[in-house]
């Protein structure tokens, strides 16, 4: 590793580990967990699964997107000591995932059914938060709430930030509680001085086939959104380097195992923390593993420290992330993309709260399913090779059940042809392919590459 690349990780590690601490705790919060489960998953995440992943952007840690699942599951197992064996066995799903190469099912799900899922994630995350950020009965939680709500949103509008709003939130929050004394201890972080000792290790007893239903639902709901951000980092990066998606869920279920195995919560790649390490130029996978090393040696040295931070602070953080999740733009975008990308994206929302995370996906993907199915002939295409030229021609219409197969077919051309896409304007192309070929054509023009679109 160059010298250079090495300090521009360590700074954009100490970026992220700011990011991630306020996000770590108050996702434990969230999720009706030990606070500590939280940053042993933020550890595990960035050390072990930034050490194995072929990534060298995405950073893994506790994910808002998965809330909704521990706490029912939690709920539903009754306990978070048997709920750590379900986390156990998800990472084991997801091991199995990779080795039989499931990577490309990330590609099977529409746009509309994953910004679906996150959006509901959203609105349950403020409706769950709202009364820990807001109460009648103790006045300082909205004192500390509305200063940390303004620092938050505040902040983001500023041109230059040396540091992450969330955590001068939370910096403000410890001081005017420390001078005023606006809230008691209750509403305080609450972390034993030695945070292992506090550990809920898993109750193998408790082993039933419940268990493997909670651990299957969230080896689902993690892959997704794992790949999700995957992909979302692989664009992102300035250097355009790719990542396997197999390989990454082996990383990530080989973290889920671990974090199961010693009491902390489910892991994800996670969109926020990735983007940020990206904005902060880093170079390598090590910034991931450094931010994983800062909150190690954060838990093991200044836990005193922690328990100064207010509750409320943390639920606006959360807050905030639920309100990007679900901003209204994303009506109108679902809505641009066509009546039936939006009908499939409210579907999602809406089954999402009425039963839980999987059958709403699965209720929203039918339903995608069924619009295509209601439309001419699937799709079908036709690739030829001449000499140095690779021709691609559609000659059907293609919906989204095509992507796999048709990135696939990107994926294999080599470097040194020609690419010639054929009968684009003559067929019905879903926007998820269109997307897709429009970044293969955008990234192979910057190559230097001779694409063509027809």
């Amino acid at each position: 590793m160059k010298v250079l690349d090495f300090k521009d990780d360590i700074k954009s590690s100490l970026v992220v580990f700011l990011v991630a601490l306020p996000l770590c705790l108050g996702i434990a919060l969230a999720s009706n967990a030990p606070l500590a489960s939280g940053l042993i998953a933020g550890i595990i995440g960035g050390i072990v699964v930034g050490l194995i992943s072929g990534s060298h952007v995405s950073v893994s840690g506790p994910a808002a997107g998965l809330t909704v699942i521990v706490v029912n599951g939690i709920a539903q197992l009754g306990g978070f000591d048997t709920f750590g064996l379900a986390v156990l066995a998800a990472g084991l799903f997801q091991v199995l995932f990779g080795l039989i190469r499931g990577g490309a099912i990330g590609d099977y799900f529409p746009t509309a059914v994953i910004k679906g899922m996150l959006a509901a994630i959203g609105l349950i995350l403020i409706i769950k938060q709202f009364p820990n950020a807001f109460s009648r009965e103790v006045m300082g939680i909205n004192i500390i709430s509305i200063v940390s709500l303004a620092i938050i949103l505040g902040w983001e509008k500023l041109p230059f930030k040396l540091v992450p709003g969330p955590l001068i939130a939370v910096v403000v929050s410890v001081v005017l509680n420390e001078l005023f004394h606006l809230v008691e201890a209750p509403y305080l972080v609450n972390l034993p001085p030695d945070v292992f000792s506090g550990l809920m290790l898993p109750n193998f007893g408790n082993f039933n086939m419940d268990v493997l239903a909670v651990a299957f639902t969230i080896a689902v709901v993690a892959s997704l959104e794992t790949l999700l951000c995957i992909d979302a980092g692989d664009k992102l990066d300035p250097k355009k380097r790719k990542t396997s998606k197999n390989r990454e869920l082996l990383a990530q279920g080989l973290g889920n195992a671990l974090s199961g195995l010693v009491g902390g919560l489910p892991i994800t790649a996670v969109i926020v923390r990735t983007s940020t390490n990206i904005s902060a130029g880093a170079k390598t996978k090590m910034s991931a593993v450094f931010h994983g090393m800062w909150l190690l040696l954060c838990v093991l040295f200044i836990p005193g420290v922690l328990n100064l931070i207010p509750l409320a602070t943390l639920a606006c953080v959360l807050l905030t992330v639920g309100y990007k999740l679900t901003k209204p733009s994303l009506v109108m975008e679902m809505k641009e993309r066509g009546w039936d990308q939006l009908a499939v994206f409210l579907t999602t929302i809406a089954a999402i709260l009425v039963t839980d995370l999987l059958k709403g996906i699965f209720i929203g993907l039918a339903l995608a399913i069924i619009f295509e199915l209601r439309k001419p002939a699937l799709s079908c295409l036709e690739v030829e090779e001449e000499d140095d030229k690779v021709h691609v021609k559609f000659i059907r219409n293609v919906s989204f059940l095509h992507k796999a197969k048709i990135h696939k077919i990107l994926s294999d051309i080599a470097h040194d042809k020609q690419v010639h896409f054929h009968g684009l304007k003559n067929v019905r192309v879903h926007v998820d392919v269109h997307e897709l070929i429009t970044e293969y054509h955008s990234q192979a023009m910057k190559k230097g590459r001779k694409v063509s679109l027809g």
